[in-house]
This record gives C-alpha cells, structure tokens and sequence, in this order.
C-alpha cells in the first residue's frame, strides 16, 4: 500500500497541497485576500494537469527503472523443501 501511495497518489496531489500551504501562508502576510478567496480563485486546471503530468512521470520512471534484462531467462517460482522460492530472471 505504500509503494501505492508514494507512486500513484503522492504525485498526484502534490501539487495542490503545495498550493494550500502557500495559500495559507500568505493569507496573514497583509494582503487582505481571505483563504476562501485564494482557493476559489486558484489555478485549479493548471493544478491537475501539474498533477497528472507528475503522476505519468513516476510511472514511466518506473516503467524504465525496474524489470529483468529482457534477454534473460524466466525461472519459474518453485516449492522446495516446504518453501517458495520466488521466479527470477537469469
């Protein structure tokens, strides 16, 4: 579950959580603009397509980054003395 979290969902909603943080940081920095305002004005497109392009970003990084060598040869998981050993590439 955490890998799912930290691949798919982080990536996903970083981008507005950044922005509320820096809503409400400059909500008391005297601008006289009130947090409801910031956040109905918000760049909310620009948010999710932030958010999406980061989202397939993690994912072709992890597309590329894991796997066996394409050449090798699959050895099937197998049960050996009442354990699973795990398939591998070699």
């Amino acid at each position: 579950m955490s890998r799912a979290l930290l691949q798919y969902l982080v990536p996903l909603i970083l981008p507005t959580v950044l922005y509320l943080i820096w809503a409400l940081a400059i909500r008391d920095s005297g601008s006289g603009r009130k947090f409801a305002t910031i956040v109905r004005e918000g760049p909310w497109f620009w948010l999710i397509v932030a958010g999406l392009v980061l989202a397939g970003g993690s994912l072709v990084f992890s597309a590329l980054s894991r796997g066996g060598d394409p050449t090798g040869t699959y050895v099937a998981p197998r049960l050996e003395d009442g354990r699973v050993i795990p398939g591998r590439v070699e």
